[in-house]
């Protein structure tokens, strides 16, 4: 029984310690997935950054990053229509130039190398048994979300990000 009892612990010991190095793995090969998409786009791309509740709220902001600077930010929220993938715009606005981060909501001004740092050091650094932590790279291998929600939480407790699109920028022709 003695036996039985280590054997026990010790795969929980290891169970426990896969977990978080699969997510430091998932990051480490979503980090070389991001570092070759930005040399092959000349640091100059665009992402939009989500938030979903389950009142049917959804806010998101597009962010285009030139040379590895945030230019642009747009941002626009409402409710979707019930039963629908229509989305009922009530608010949305565009920054650029010396309005950037005039508007307190959105998603604040992080470029990718940006948030791969926040989410390494902040959102998935935070403390397992408190909080649930996420992991997903499904932009091509590029992170598509990470953050964490603390136990017993009820409804929209995520904390980190959501991405869902990252793209090589064009600059569009007037």
């Amino acid at each position: 029984m003695k036996y039985l009892y280590t054997i026990v612990l010790l795969t929980i010991l290891g169970l426990s310690a896969c977990k978080k190095e699969g997510i430091n793995t998932n990051l480490d090969q979503s980090l070389e997935a991001w570092s070759d998409f930005k040399s092959s786009s000349n640091n100059t791309y665009s992402y939009i950054a989500y938030f979903g509740s389950w009142t049917g709220f959804h806010a998101e902001t597009k962010l285009t990053v030139v040379n590895g600077k945030v230019t642009i930010r747009k941002y626009k929220s409402g409710h979707y229509k019930p039963n629908t993938n229509e989305l009922v715009a009530e608010n949305s606005w565009t920054e650029s130039g010396a309005t950037l981060n005039t508007h307190a909501d959105g998603h604040p001004l992080l470029t990718i190398d940006e948030v791969y740092t926040k989410a390494k050091r902040e959102w998935l650094s935070v403390d397992k048994k408190q909080n649930e932590i996420y992991f997903e790279a499904e932009n091509n291998g590029i992170i598509s979300s990470a953050g964490y929600v603390p136990k017993n939480c009820a409804d929209d407790c995520f904390t980190g990000i959501k991405i869902k699109e990252i793209k090589v920028f064009v600059k569009e022709i007037k």
